[in-house]
This record gives C-alpha cells, sequence and structure tokens, in this order.
C-alpha cells in the first residue's frame, strides 16, 4: 500500500508489478534521490534522535551516505549510494509512519558522493535555514510544499560541513 507519497519526475509512473517504485538496473551505479515530507504530527526530539540513529546504522550497513534537514515541521532529506540501495530505501521510508507526504524532489545518477564522510548528516534550522536560505533566493514554498529541487541541494550541500 502507498501511503502519502507523491513521486514526481522519472518516478511518476505506476509501481511495477512487485509493488516497487524504483526500476531495478543490472549494476549499482551511484544515484541520489532528494525527497520532502512533513513529519507527523507532535513529533519530538527524541523522535528525531531515533530517526537518525537508525538511519546512520542502516546507511553503514548498506553503503548510503546523505543528509536530513529538519525545518518548521517538514523533511528534506538527500539520499545517496548504490541506484538499488537508495531506492530500495525510498521504498520503505514512504511507507514509514513519522512523516507523511512524501514527494520525491529529484534524482539520479552521481559521478561521486557528496556526503562522503556522512552516514546522515543532519541540520535543522538552528543550524541553517533551508527557508531563509530560499527567500535569500527569492525563492519559496508554494502551498503544496514544492521548492526548486537545485536550490535545495544546493542548500544542503552547503550545510554539509557546518
Amino acid at each position: 500500500m502507498q501511503k502519502n507519497f507523491n513521486p514526481v519526475g522519472p518516478l511518476a509512473r505506476q509501481p511495477l508489478p512487485d509493488g516497487h517504485l524504483w526500476n531495478p538496473v543490472t549494476d549499482d551505479r551511484l544515484g541520489y534521490c532528494l525527497y520532502r515530507s512533513m513529519a507527523r504530527p507532535k513529533l519530538e526530539r527524541d523522535d528525531l534522535d531515533a530517526i537518525l540513529d537508525r538511519a546512520r546504522h542502516r546507511n553503514r550497513l548498506h553503503g548510503l551516505t546523505g543528509c536530513l534537514h529538519f525545518e518548521n515541521g517538514n523533511f528534506f532529506q538527500w539520499l545517496e549510494g548504490p541506484w538499488r540501495q537508495v531506492f530500495r530505501l525510498v521504498d520503505i521510508l514512504r511507507d514509514d509512519d513519522r512523516h507523511m507526504n512524501m514527494t520525491v524532489l529529484d534524482q539520479g545518477s552521481l559521478d561521486q558522493r557528496l556526503f562522503t564522510d556522512w552516514e546522515m548528516r543532519f541540520s535543522d534550522r538552528e543550524a541553517a535555514s533551508l527557508f531563509d536560505w530560499l527567500a535569500d533566493w527569492g525563492s519559496r514554498m508554494d502551498d503544496d510544499g514544492g521548492v526548486d529541487p537545485g536550490q535545495v541541494g544546493a542548500f544542503l550541500r552547503s550545510v554539509k560541513t557546518v
């Protein structure tokens, strides 16, 4: 069952017969996925800590790296690693009840990782504000939470060393 999952771009297609939205490839080329979702109501700091602990453990096991930004009840996450591992995780995350309205903003192949040393980098408004970043660039989220994926990616890369 797909709940609260709104794929865009290349992922905007019907699920495959096995229920997955990713299309397995014969190689493990390096890929990435950038998504946005809304935290479930009343998500606490302890919940965020548990999410990060689990993500870092899982990512270490599966060769994934990335960055999770949390601000104003919104998650923005960049995942990178072997293509199949990235999209297997996306399949799992779409059904995680700690967030809703998951929307893939961008995905593709990479020549090299952007978050090489981070099993899961975390940032929040205290570290840097995505919304202020967007305002400085003359962008903003629309009523449906849409945002320019290029600007979100640039923001996450800029805070990776904070």
